[in-house]
């Protein structure tokens, strides 16, 4: 309770150099980026954190605090410390020494690491290294155990860098310029686990041996092959990261390893027309691995990788034209493979997706796949072996290929060929019946229809189509999906209302419609429990208050920006108003005003009131209806009563004029005459 008491007092007693500086507690500091141009004195003693990154910071002094456990001077212009610089941090453990100038006075800098006995984590990074540099940074660093290098200009590493640091268990030395590294170079690092070689000249690895290593991190290199040797060592590999080379076969990983995750993204694995390799080196490795998959011979050779635990394997960006679904009996384990950004024309084998068991055809079945990334291929369907070989996959990403959905009377058979009566039917895709399969991604596969059932019998909580563009979906094309879909895409599909029957979905909290070329929400819409809705990019001039009342209810988020909204018929957003929705384009957003033959444009946030017969903008189109109604009928019944008044009128006008003529025609008349005629017009208007 007494903590930000003593800190104002802490902060009152500072001198005047450090008042700009933040003290977090009593044992933090940070002078990030204060233009301080050397270390401040008068620090309080009790520090335990003190961050000087980012200043001007030259020569570095005696600092002497003595309970001081962190010190960050990156960013600055350190170029000369003193010997006795660190003689008195006993208890640090934490120097980021980063993006200074210490490869200038090198060996007197190096000088004062000699009093660092307690240091665990040291960074020295972008300090334009060489070699010799980094080994007398390192002479006297027998306790360090974490070690950052990156950003330097090493070109190798020798077995002596690293002899004084025996208790090292994590190494960086990514992006430097390193082609070689000496034999032995990790040889005494019995605890390494952990080795960053990232964005290097490093062009091949013949004999990995580093058997305590968990994660090894090569990618951006220049390696064209990777071997370990053949022995029956055990591997703490879990993470190999080989990416961004120019691998042209599968890694030798070690027989006997715990490898889970494998990245080979941007290599060219499945180029098998690629002679680089200098001095037939690569001859000699294509005659080890080629032909894996095809031929039993070397079956012996891979027999390891049915052993090994891989889960995650990344094959992007190669060159892979196909790829036979008996390739994971190599991968017993593996859970998600992304194959994306290839040149795969289809990815099953109707020869090898069936094997012989008891006398009759057997497809093999592969159960631990749950995902698979096929984007940015050339396949153009996926035959019924294929989703019978992988049972369990939860997710299917088939976005910008060929993909051919079958229409109600086709049924490919599984031989991969169409059975429908007609010798010239093309080959598509069925999506019915896959029990397991959760999320499927089909944009921009230029689908024009979704036939009726289409996704029948197969629990789908998230379906893509975007970017189909003129895609019709007809009536009951989602049927079945009701009560599992979650999110639903129509994104750039360039569909009119016509071209798009929704039915009621009872679980759909996302529906991006966004792009496209809608007038009117469907209706099925107000029964689904919406969390999220875009509309950007379409037709709209209004959207219907009951289906927006009963969206209201669940909906959090709704994109509205890109229609042509008519400002006087905007009731539909006093509704969402008044629940206080998130409309995070409302800014963006505008309506449109006519009057008489002009049209003006306007801001949803900026609404001026002028439209006609003095209506406020927030009044809907229902409101607007009614309103136009009740004057109507007020005119009609004024007319009518108008008219009804002027005949009574007329009516009385004629009577007088009627008796006061023949009361003058009996001025003509003797008097017996006139009293009788008088009498019986007096006798007359008295019945009526």
């Amino acid at each position: 309770m007494f903590g930000p008491v003593f800190l104002g007092f802490l902060i009152i007693q500072w001198p005047q150099s450090l008042r700009s500086c933040q003290m977090f507690s009593s044992q933090e500091m940070s002078c990030w980026n204060l233009s301080l141009s050397a270390v401040p004195t008068e620090l309080h003693p009790r520090l335990s954190r003190l961050d000087l990154s980012n200043n001007l910071i030259g020569e570095l002094g005696v600092v002497s605090l003595g309970l001081l456990e962190t010190l960050d001077i990156s960013h600055n212009q350190l170029h000369v410390i003193q010997e006795g610089a660190f003689s008195k941090l006993t208890k640090l453990h934490t120097l980021n020494l980063a993006r200074n100038f210490l490869y200038r006075n090198v060996i007197d800098n190096s000088q004062a690491f000699h009093f660092l006995y307690t240091l665990k984590t040291l960074d020295i990074s972008f300090n334009g290294l060489e070699d010799r540099d980094v080994e007398h940074y390192l002479s006297n660093t027998s306790s360090l155990e974490h070690l950052t290098l990156a950003g330097n200009v090493l070109t190798r590493l020798t077995r002596k860098l690293f002899t004084a640091s025996r208790h090292l268990r994590s190494i960086n030395v990514e992006n430097n310029l390193i082609s070689e590294i000496q034999k032995e170079t990790f040889d005494t690092l019995k605890g390494l686990t952990r080795l960053n070689l990232a964005g290097n000249n490093l062009v091949s690895i013949c004999d990995f041996n580093l058997y305590h290593i968990k994660k090894l991190n090569l990618s951006r290199n220049f390696i064209e092959f990777f071997i370990t040797p053949e022995n029956e060592e055990l591997y703490e590999l879990e993470i190999l990261d080989l990416s961004h080379n120019k691998l042209i076969f599968f890694p030798m990983v070690p027989k006997r390893n715990h490898l889970k995750y494998l990245n080979l993204q941007n290599n060219k694995i499945g180029d098998f027309e690629n002679n680089i390799s200098p001095l037939n080196a690569n001859s000699l490795y294509r005659q080890m691995n080629l032909n894996v998959f095809e031929t039993e011979s070397n079956n012996g050779m891979y027999s390891y990788l049915k052993r090994m635990p891989l889960t995650d394997l990344d094959l992007s960006y190669n060159k892979f034209t196909s790829f036979p679904l008996k390739a994971f009996k190599y991968f017993p384990s593996l859970k998600s493979l992304n194959l994306s950004n290839n040149c795969l024309m289809n990815i099953s084998d109707t020869e090898s997706e069936v094997e012989q068991g008891e006398g009759h055809p057997q497809q093999k079945v592969f159960p631990s796949l749950r995902s698979l990334d096929l984007q940015d291929n050339q396949i153009q369907h996926l035959s019924p072996g294929f989703f019978h070989t992988l049972p369990n996959m939860e997710e299917l990403v088939l976005k910008k290929n060929f993909v051919r959905i079958c229409s109600p009377g086709v049924q490919p058979d599984t031989s991969g060929s169409i059975r429908d009566g007609g010798p010239s039917s093309t080959q598509c895709t069925s999506f019915r019946g896959h029990r397991n399969l959760r999320h499927l991604d089909l944009q921009e596969n230029g689908i024009k229809v979704l036939f009726p059932h289409t996704f029948e019998l197969t629990p789908l909580a998230s379906l893509d189509l975007s970017g189909n563009e003129e895609m019709t979906v007809v009536r009951e094309a989602l049927y079945g999906l009701q009560n599992t879909l979650r999110f639903l895409s129509f994104r750039s599909n360039r569909m009119s209302n016509s071209e798009l029957s929704l039915p009621c979905f009872n679980s759909l909290k996302k529906l991006d419609v966004a792009d496209n070329t809608l007038d009117v929400l469907p209706r099925t819409l107000a029964c689904s429990p919406l969390r999220e809705l875009d509309l950007r990019n379409n037709s709209f001039t209004h959207l219907e208050e009951t289906v927006i009342k009963n969206l209201s209810l669940h909906l959090n988020t709704i994109y509205i920006s890109g229609n042509s909204f008519n400002c006087c018929t905007a009731g539909w957003l006093k509704v969402l108003r008044a629940v206080n929705m998130t409309i995070p384009d409302l800014h963006s957003a505008k309506c449109f005003i006519r009057l008489n033959q002009s049209v003006s444009e306007e801001f949803f946030t900026n609404q001026s009131n002028q439209c006609p017969l003095y209506v406020n903008t927030e009044v809907g189109g229902t409101d607007l209806v009614n309103l136009m109604l009740i004057i109507i009928i007020t005119v009609i019944f004024l007319i009518v009563v108008a008219l009804f008044v002027k005949r009574f009128v007329l009516d009385k006008s004629s009577q007088v004029t009627f008796r006061s003529n023949k009361v003058a025609s009996c001025q003509y008349c003797y008097d017996d005459q006139c009293s009788a005629t008088v009498a019986k017009i007096s006798s007359f208007e008295t019945v009526k």
